[in-house]
């Protein structure tokens, strides 16, 4: 499998899954409407563990722009790669968040609120500060970029993604991190995570829907990569050899 192919059935396993568990919690006549936070952070982590073990063995399962950068950093890809992680993670993104909104159509039709709507595909911060929803996105996506090298890197801690229930770990960093630093802003910590689904919110026949909120867009991608490079740099310095 191609790192395109691979990282584009990765990521839309983890946008479907992902923005899905959100779907469901947020959309009118849900059946698991008004389940809660637990519930999207919780779903959030099963998602990446299962996009992970689905394309880990042929990609690495980046599945994260950010993570793409801080293992080019780290030198676990070459930078020929890059380009190619990128392009499958974002057609990964669009796709997933597409099948969504398919499954969910009718829920969409039923929902009133724009801005729920909004929040099935892209996050927002709960309290708009600019710069400190930067700085949260910063910290979290350090969070996972460090943990993920910690856990995962072949050439340094000599093991591989889905090694045993590397998966699994990974996953649950995820579910850590939403829990503990997610309420700030949804925890976006994905470049690809935000930004490919609110492109198809923007182009989409999303039912009612009201607008993207491009004025915000640019912290869930800027944040995550500022972090994705932080968190690298840390682990060379940290484990230098």
């Amino acid at each position: 499998m191609s790192i395109i192919g691979g990282e584009a059935i990765g990521t839309a396993l983890l946008i479907l899954l992902g923005d899905g568990v959100v779907a469901a919690v947020l959309l009118n006549k849900s059946k698991a409407q008004n389940s809660g936070w637990i519930v999207i952070t919780f779903g959030w982590g099963m998602a990446v563990m299962v996009a992970v073990y689905a394309v880990g063995q042929y990609t690495g399962a980046h599945l994260n722009p950010a993570v793409t950068l801080g293992f080019w950093i780290s030198g676990v890809i070459k930078g020929g790669d890059v380009y190619k992680y990128l392009i499958g993670e974002f057609l990964g993104a669009m796709t997933g968040a597409t099948l969504v909104l398919v499954a969910y159509w009718d829920h969409f039709r039923e929902t009133e609120d724009p801005g729920l709507k909004l929040a099935v595909f892209s996050t927002g911060p709960a309290i708009r500060n600019y710069a400190l929803n930067l700085a949260t996105e910063i910290i979290g996506t350090f969070v996972l970029v460090f943990g993920v090298l910690t856990i995962a890197v072949s050439n340094k801690a000599g093991v591989g993604i889905i090694a045993g229930g590397g998966g699994l770990i990974v996953g649950l960093l995820v579910f850590s991190i939403g829990l503990s630093l997610g309420g700030p802003t949804g925890y976006a910590i994905n470049p690809a995570r935000d930004l490919g689904p609110r492109i198809m919110h923007a182009i989409l026949p999303v039912p009612g829907k009201g607008p993207s909120d491009w004025g915000y867009a640019w912290v869930p991608v800027l944040g995550p990569l500022i972090g994705g490079a932080l968190g690298a740099l840390a682990y060379n310095w940290w484990y230098p050899f």
